[in-house]
Formats: structure tokens, sequence, C-alpha cells
């Protein structure tokens, strides 16, 4: 067992701010980084302690992991959380942070190396009885090679960056006519992006469910899985809703696909939280897509249905504690919706919207969880991703969760900058989304800003005349009290 008594959080915003709640509730202090342009952030101000990394962009800020151990070092920390993004993936920093006699709070640095190679985690798992895509397992450059591939998968074929991420370097291809320029262009994009331009090839599965498994995995050998997320409302290939339980799994489907992610997890000695995600055809086949290596974005909503805080389950792991946990001690209780509220405009292909916060007002009330890192009059710097907060909400069945998310959404205030919360509104109120019959498409398939425009005018519309009829019968109510004390000035004139 590590004793820990002090804790970095190497990250900023609403995730560190999550995480340090977290270590104050287990007693152990905690310090905050922050860049020149978070000075004055919430997490800054709620840590035990606080240094100052360098300047706003993250290369010279977050990013720099020599500069965080060396101020570990200085200030007898313990452990490191690195949250989600900046250095939360990267191998290397994590083995410097071993070597230098401190507790990294994620996986071991091989296992991220393993699942952090899109090639290298397929080897992995293969060796066990997962099912995965139809494909190539190693990294070409050669058209003809190609070719011959695409064949014998079947088109439409993806093809993929082997470093990738972001849905960089990935090209849908339909027919043998367009591959070998949209393969050009797979690998120079994967070269400017990631420095590496192999690819591989897969079958593009059509209309495909996004479903991730969270696993939880102790030093001892024991692993569990948390239930799956239904991840597969995204714009940009970037999840914006995720929600737990998903609509479409059947207990039986659910205990597979958690069996095979506590297997993905086994095949490289994962420890810790991870995130294994799948893709699921229209005929509820699913198949290993990859494995996050870290806390992931929507993990409040597997605590809500579980009960079960992750970031302090992390923190026991990497103490050396065994699991509290076996897999039939879990149970689903009630479904849990989470919203992304990205500084963004969904008029504007959901470009950034950077601005300062002028009224910035959460929702409350039973079931409401509001992880932000921002308060009213703050600035949302140009510098780092530009997501406000995640609303969740957690009912006791998926149609009270929609009806607390949607009131939620009415209840949060932000003015200033363009959010996503309208976007939510179109989403939840959508026939696809409440029968559960939606794929990753479902941006490209359902939405667009007109149709937005003339939802936010019917509401609009709607409150406009709510607003007269109160005015109408104000004026009812008014009416006779006025006529009375004229009559009463009247009399007092005589």
């Amino acid at each position: 067992m590590h004793a820990m008594k002090k804790i970095l959080v190497a990250n900023r915003g609403e995730i560190a701010l999550r995480i340090m709640r977290t270590i104050r509730k287990m007693g152990i202090r905690s310090v905050a980084v922050y860049s020149e342009a978070d000075r004055r952030s919430p997490h800054v101000l709620y840590a035990d302690e606080a240094v100052c990394l360098g300047p706003a962009p993250s290369a010279q800020s977050y990013l720099d992991g020599d500069k965080i151990i060396a101020f570990c070092k200085e200030l007898g920390v313990d452990g490191i959380h690195p949250g989600y993004g900046f250095l939360s993936e990267n191998a290397d920093f994590a083995q410097k942070v071993k070597d230098a006699g401190i507790t990294f709070i994620g996986p071991g640095p091989d296992a991220m190396r393993i699942m952090g190679s899109k090639l290298a985690a397929k080897e992995c798992v293969k060796h066990y009885d997962i099912p995965m895509v139809p494909g190539i397992d190693e990294a070409i450059e050669d058209v003809q090679l190609a070719k011959q591939i695409a064949g014998k998968v079947g088109y439409p074929i993806l093809i993929k960056a082997s470093a990738g991420g972001g849905g960089k370097g990935m090209r849908i291809v339909e027919k043998e006519a367009d591959l070998s320029e949209q393969m050009e262009r797979a690998i120079s994009e994967a070269k400017a992006a990631f420095g590496d331009g192999s690819v591989f090839i897969e079958k593009y599965v059509s209309s495909p469910r996004h479903v991730e498994i969270q696993v939880l995995a102790d030093h001892f050998g024991n692993a569990i899985h948390l239930f799956e997320r239904e991840c597969s409302i995204q714009r940009r290939h970037q999840k914006v809703v995720e929600e737990s339980p998903s609509a479409i799994l059947t207990p039986e489907l659910r205990k597979r696909m958690g069996e095979a992610a506590v297997m993905v997890a086994k095949s490289c000695n994962y420890t810790s939280t991870g995130t294994v995600e799948f893709l699921m055809d229209d005929k509820l086949n699913f198949y290993f897509l990859e494995m996050n290596t870290r806390l992931q974005v929507e993990h409040p909503v597997t605590e809500m249905i579980t009960g079960i805080d992750l970031v302090e389950e992390q923190i026991r792991i990497a103490r050396g504690e065994k699991l509290r946990y076996t897999q039939d001690d879990l149970r689903i209780n009630g479904h849990a919706i989470e919203l992304r509220v990205y500084a963004e405009d969904p008029l504007n292909n959901f470009l950034p919207s950077v601005g300062t916060l002028e009224r910035y007002v959460k929702p409350e009330g039973e079931g409401v969880r509001v992880d932000d890192g921002y308060e009213q009059g703050m600035t949302i710097p140009i510098y780092y991703d530009p997501m406000i907060a995640k609303l969740a909400v957690h009912g006791m069945n998926r149609t009270d969760a929609l009806q607390k998310m949607l009131q939620a959404i009415r209840d949060y205030q932000i003015e200033g900058v363009a959010t996503t919360l309208p976007f939510g509104t179109f989403v939840f109120e959508h026939e696809a989304f409440i029968s559960g019959h939606f794929d990753t498409h479902f941006v490209k398939n359902f939405y667009t800003p007109e149709l937005l425009k003339e939802q936010q005018k019917a509401l609009a519309s709607l409150a406009a005349m709510a607003a007269l009829k109160f005015l109408l019968d104000d004026r009812q109510v008014l009416r006779p009290v006025d006529i009375r004390s004229t009559s009463w000035k009247r009399r007092l004139a005589h």
C-alpha cells in the first residue's frame, strides 16, 4: 500500500475541479496546476496549493510533463492524476512519473502503449474470443494491397490512421474507383496530424452505434465492468450526448459485452479505470473498436447509475487496494443522461464561440449534476477545448431522465457565448432519440441549423403568447383596483 497524502491534478477546468472534490472527500491534499490564462479558474482556488506552469498555450503549460514532475518533487507530491486529454494517455509521461517515484493514477505505461496504438490493440486482443470488425490487422501504405484487402472485406470500407483519434485520417470508400485517391488523402492527413502515415483498412459498419463499457481493474487480477454507455450522438466524430444504460441492450447482450470488455482489460494487464469501445451494427452484432486508457468525459452517467465514485476507485487502486466490489454486487439503478455543454455555435457548423460568460446560472434540483469549471464573468480561453460543462441528470427511468434533462436545459442560463444547449433540446425532443432508433449518423440524418431555428422560433412564439396571456390576465386583475383608487382619490378631493 502506498500512502497518499498529496495528489497533483495535471489538468484544468471542470475535470480538475471534479477530481479535487473526491481528493478532498478522501482527506488528501490537492495541488492544482494552471497556465497564465487560467490563473483565476475555480480549480486553482479550490486546491490546497497551486503552481503556475507557464504561458497559455498547452505545449508551454499543461503538456510540459517534465515541469509538472519537477513541481511534484518540490512539493512532496505522492500521486499525479492526469484527468483526460493533455497527458492522460501519454505512456512516456506515465513512465517518467513512475521513474520519479511518484504514483501515476491510471494504467501502467505498457497497457497504455498497447491500447494507444489501434494496431497493437487489435494484435493484443485477437488471442481472445473478442469480435472484431473484418479487415486487416497491419498498417499499409500500398494502394494495390489495399485494393486486394478491400475486395475480400467488401465495400464500403473505412481507411483509418493507425495513430489516429478525433476523426482525423479517416476516409469512407464506397467503391474501388475511389480507393487510391482516398487512401492518398488519408495517408497525408495522418502524416500531418500524427507524424505517422500508416493506415489500416476495415469494413465500414453502416449505421453503427457507439456503445462503450466502463471497466475497473486492480493490481490483483480482479476486473469488473460497470455496464455500458451509449455514445452514438456525435458531431465531427466527437460525442456530445451520452446515456446509461443504452436503450437497445438486452441483459444477455449486456453480459456478453461486459465480459468481452473485461477480457480486453485482462489481455493487456490493465489496471485503474478504462473504457472499452464497441461498434454495434443494426443487427446488434458488436465489434471491439479500441480502449481508452483513462477516465472518460462521460463518467458521470456511470457514477449515477451505479453509485460508485470512479475517481475514488482510481485513487484506491493506485494506492494498491483491492477492488471493493465484485460483478455480482453491481446493479443498474435508474437511467442517466449527459449533455456536453460546449461553447460552440450549433447554427454555424458547431464552430467554437469564444467570449465572456455575461450571465451564467446553473440548473439545480434532485438528480441534476453540473460538472463545470467556470463562473459568471469568466472568459472562455481560445487555447483549450471549448467545453464549459457537463450537464448530467439521473431519473427513475429513461422517460423521467429525459424530462429532467429538458427542464435542466431550460433552467441553464448562459449568455455571452453560443452553446450546444439548444442542440441538446433538439436531440432530446427528437422522435429518433426518444424511440431509441438512432445511430452515429443522427446529426447527418436529422439535424440542420434551419430546423433548430424553426424550433427556437416556435419556442419564442410560445413564450411570447404566454407572456401576452399573462399580460392580459394581469390587466383583468388590475382594472377593478384602478377604478377604485380613482374614485377614492375623487372622494378625498371633495
